[in-house]
């Protein structure tokens, strides 16, 4: 008698559909939360969630992390930063993009997909690299479920956002950030983000 396959497991990267209705709404693969003291990362060649590093000092992400799949921040994601700011020499950080998901729910562990709606996003810059993150709520989460717009959400918990991308890279004795953000922008850009980042990674990848 022949022994059944082991289960094959998707790569979160690339074997997972980023959704029938994205942009509107996308499935995130999430690899960090807010109680995680250890930033995990998934490994781009075997798909598994890995340590990246022990976060070295106090910031905690305020939010569910991770990434859109099947995305790829490369040259048209850095032009985009470009056209933006005004700055020139911009080129994509070569990840997936990064995704920031909002949710009363006290979720505990990454290494899952949830759906979540876009609201807006942050443009971060790392040197002369572009690393957005988009900014979504849980689809259906009681709380932040019907935000619209990154206008509807509290100002402090955007600052908070902002003010962990800034700092999470600091040392204690750094005289300023080394990232910078350039800009804090609406639902309609981060839809165009999305878009621009799906035509990146085929592209580069194919289409899948």
């Amino acid at each position: 008698m022949k022994k059944p396959s082991p289960p094959h497991v998707a790569h979160p990267w690339h074997g997972v559909s980023a959704g029938d209705n994205v942009p509107e709404v996308v499935t995130c693969y999430i690899e960090i939360v807010p109680t995680d003291a250890v930033k995990y990362e998934v490994d781009k060649t075997t798909g598994l969630l890995c340590v990246d590093r022990p976060q070295k000092f106090s910031n905690v992400p305020p939010s569910l992390y991770g990434f859109v799949p099947r995305t790829y921040c490369a040259e048209r994601v850095g032009k985009r930063c470009e056209q933006r700011t005004g700055k020139s020499g911009i080129i994509g950080d070569g990840d997936p993009l990064d995704i920031c998901v909002l949710t009363e729910k006290p979720i505990t562990h990454g290494n899952i997909l949830v759906r979540a709606t876009p609201i807006g996003g942050l443009r971060m810059i790392d040197k002369n690299e572009a690393d957005d993150k988009i900014i979504a709520v849980l689809k259906g989460d009681s709380v932040y479920g019907n935000l619209k717009d990154i206008a509807d959400c509290p100002q402090a918990l955007v600052d908070r956002l902002r003010h962990y991308f800034l700092t999470y890279k600091m040392s204690p004795d750094a005289k300023s950030p080394t990232t910078e953000i350039a800009e804090v922008y609406a639902r309609d850009e981060a839809l165009e983000v999305i878009r621009l980042s799906i035509e990146d990674y085929q592209a580069h990848y194919g289409t899948p």
